[in-house]
This record gives structure tokens, C-alpha cells and sequence, in this order.
């Protein structure tokens, strides 16, 4: 398990919206306030707290996948990859707006890892963008930390017992993605195709990628 080093999740936080009629909470009243005592000491604007907000928004999950099937069909980027997650991406385009590491993880037959944050919601969010509710959830959080196999077989993921799980402790610095291992059957895929086979929830690691064979009909 990587030590947990938590020095400042403020950008960690969603910000979530406010129902009609119901009075802000206390972490809502914060932010605005903070928020506008920095725009009014000068250390950023309305307009770049926007525009900030806006790259956040334009991350989403198929940005890992595409990293992932770059992985799968080029073994030299893999190895940069493993070697440097961030640099990866970047030769894929793929910007970092802070200054996490991301280390990258690699399924194989005989480990598979699962990541998670113990005390809040620390997560890729350059590659695959907001968090799943599930994923900050306090049951999650600690579950899959003591009982990750059990935790795994409520998604559907059964492990044989001879594979190690590997649970990775995300930080404010230093987040995780997972590297699935490639499903049989898609030697002749295309890496858009290989792409499309990438979930979410396969990069956090709580679900296997099945084969696209898998289920046919004979």
C-alpha cells in the first residue's frame, strides 16, 4: 500500500449543484468565498476560473482508453508508459493541468490491481475525468483496502485466489491508472477498436475487460 500523503484536495472536491430552494452547505459557502477573496487580491480572474473549469469538463474516460490501446498495440510506448505515465500521455496530447505524477499499473495474470483514495476522492482526473460517486464513497474507501477481493466480486470481478490484488493508495500527488491486459481475441483489432473496448472502471480496476468473443452465440 503507497504511504497516503494528503497536502491540499481543494481541487479534488466536485463541485456539486445546488437544488432549487436549498440553503449552500458549508463547503459550498467556502469555495465561493475563497474564490472570490483570490479574484479580489488579484491571484486569477473570474474568466480563468472559468476556462479552468472548462478543461475539466473536457476530460473524460475515453482519453484513458485511447492511452491504454496505445499501450497494447506499441510495446515501446507501454515500456514509457510503465517507466512515466505523464510523459506517456503526453506524447499522446494529453495535458496535465497540475502537477501530479501518474503512475501507471499493469494487470497480468498474476496481479491485478485496484486503486482507491482512503481519505477522499484523489483520482486521474487528466485521463479519465470526475470520479464515479461510488469511487468517494466512504464504504469503498475502506473496503477496498481490507477486503478487496470481496469488494471486486460486488462488480462482478472474480480473481482466482492464486492472483495477487494489489490495492494502490492514491495522493494529492501521485495518482494511478490501471493498464488492463489485452482481451484474447482481438489480435486483428485496430487500436480505435481496442479503445472502444476500454471502460472507466477497467482503468480504476474493479472490472476485468471481457473478450469481444466471449458470450457469443456458437
Amino acid at each position: 500500500m503507497t504511504e497516503h500523503e494528503h497536502h491540499d484536495h481543494g481541487h479534488d472536491h466536485d463541485h456539486v449543484p445546488i437544488v432549487a430552494g436549498e440553503a449552500p452547505g458549508y463547503y459550498d459557502v467556502m469555495e465561493t468565498a475563497f474564490q472570490e477573496l483570490m479574484i479580489e487580491k488579484g491571484y486569477f480572474t473570474a474568466d480563468e476560473i472559468r476556462r479552468q473549469i472548462e478543461v475539466l469538463d473536457s476530460r473524460n474516460p475515453a482519453l484513458g482508453a485511447k492511452v491504454v490501446a496505445k499501450a497494447w498495440m506499441d510495446s515501446e510506448f507501454r515500456r514509457r508508459l510503465l517507466q512515466n505515465g505523464r510523459t506517456a500521455c503526453e506524447e499522446l496530447g494529453i495535458s496535465f493541468y497540475d502537477n501530479t505524477e501518474l503512475i501507471v499499473l499493469e494487470n497480468t495474470p498474476k496481479v491485478h490491481n485496484l486503486i482507491v483514495c482512503t481519505l477522499c476522492s484523489c483520482y486521474p482526473r487528466p485521463v479519465l475525468g470526475l470520479p464515479p460517486d461510488w469511487y468517494k464513497l466512504k464504504p469503498y474507501r475502506a473496503r477496498a483496502v481490507y477486503e478487496p477481493r470481496k469488494v471486486l466480486e460486488e462488480f462482478g470481478t472474480f480473481i482466482p485466489d492464486n492472483v495477487e490484488i494489489r490495492v494502490s493508495d492514491s495522493t494529492a500527488i501521485q495518482r494511478y491508472l490501471v493498464l488492463p491486459m489485452r482481451p484474447l481475441g482481438t489480435e486483428a483489432f485496430s487500436e480505435e477498436q481496442l479503445a472502444d473496448l476500454v471502460t472507466r472502471d477497467a482503468m480504476i480496476g474493479v472490472i476485468q475487460i471481457k473478450s469481444p468473443t466471449q458470450g457469443a452465440a456458437p
